[in-house]
Parts: C-alpha cells; sequence; structure tokens
C-alpha cells in the first residue's frame, strides 16, 4: 500500500500533535517557557549572535518572550517576525513596544520598527524529528525566511517546542528547511542537519 504524499502526511499529523500540545496544562506551558529559556541562555553557540529573531506566540505554542526578554536583557538584540504574505520581514524589538495585529491574528511590530536581518531564529513548530524536521502552520513562511537569510549569511536555526511534540519521522518536501537544534522543556537537542 503506498503511503500518502508529504503535505497529506503532515496534514495528519499537525492534527494529531495540535491537540497534544493544545492539551498541555497552562501552568506547564508556563514552567517550560521557563526551562526553554534557561536551556537557550546556556547554549554557547547563542551567546554572542546578534540580531536574534523571534516570534509572538499564538494558540498554545512555546512563548519564547521569557527568552527573548533575557537576550535583550545580556546585550543581545531581538527582533519579531512581521508577515509580509507569503514572506516574513524581521523588525527591532524591546519589551513593551506597540505591537499591531498582523496577518493570521500574530502580534506584531509596525512597518516604522527598524527592519534587521537576524543570525538566529527562534523557529516555533508544530512537531518534530531529531534531524531537525519540522511541521509548521502549513504556509512555509519560516522555510522562505531562512531560505532568504542563508542567502546574506550563516543562521542557527531554534526550534522551541514541548517534548509532546516529538514525532518518529517528519515527511519532507524539497522546500522545508531543517533546524539546528530543537529545545523542549526537557532536553536540548542537536539535530543531524
Amino acid at each position: 500500500m503506498q503511503s500518502p504524499p508529504p503535505p497529506v502526511l503532515k496534514e495528519r499529523l499537525r492534527g494529531e500533535v495540535f491537540a497534544r500540545r493544545d492539551a498541555l496544562d497552562k501552568d506547564f506551558r508556563h514552567e517550560a517557557a521557563r526551562r526553554i529559556a534557561e536551556s537557550a541562555l546556556g547554549f554557547p553557540d547563542l551567546k554572542d549572535v546578534t540580531p536574534v529573531g523571534g516570534y509572538w506566540p499564538i494558540r498554545s505554542e512555546v512563548d519564547p518572550r521569557p527568552l527573548m526578554e533575557a537576550l535583550i536583557e545580556r546585550g543581545q538584540d531581538v527582533a519579531l517576525s512581521q508577515i509580509l504574505h507569503p514572506h516574513l520581514s524581521w523588525r527591532q524589538w524591546q519589551p513593551g513596544d506597540v505591537l499591531v495585529k498582523g496577518g493570521f491574528g500574530v502580534r506584531e511590530p509596525g512597518p516604522d520598527a527598524p527592519e534587521v536581518f537576524p543570525k538566529a531564529l527562534l523557529v516555533p513548530l508544530v512537531a518534530f524529528d531529531r534531524r531537525g524536521g519540522r511541521i509548521g502552520y502549513g504556509k512555509g513562511h519560516f522555510d522562505r525566511a531562512i531560505a532568504a537569510l542563508e542567502t546574506q549569511h550563516p543562521v542557527l536555526t531554534i526550534g522551541l517546542a514541548y517534548a509532546v511534540q516529538e514525532i518518529d519521522e517528519v515527511p519532507v518536501e524539497p522546500h522545508d528547511r531543517r533546524l539546528d537544534m530543537i529545545i523542549t522543556e526537557a532536553e536540548l537537542i542537536r539535530t543531524a542537519s
């Protein structure tokens, strides 16, 4: 029996892992975000990288704000993604900046915030595998953003996830970009990418 094509498999996996992620207790998610931030801050490859691109959390995603605020406190610049469908732009961010409602309901800096080109990206995801495979929301924004940034300079890609989001194997399509590492509340995974 032939297996379904990658987009069909991804959609099926997306639904299964969304259910696992959404079922996590709010207090657990809060504590997980703290642990993930702590782990990321101790990662030597991220220590002197600036700027770092992040995202404003939606749904039950790992909240990167504790990590982004800590990066700023230690002197690194942080930018938030701005959706210019089908692409992403990166705009300088500081805690307390006024954010606007952008594409897909995501909070993002306004167009007056300075554009930057991150050398590291904190990447949201729905599911991941240990080879750096990632399933996102299916629009390809982060895959295109990584590809675009890589034409300018190397980019350290760091997926932020809960351990329950791990799957055996992400179906990979030609446009997919593998992550360099994934940080969960339980461990820091250096991928084979």
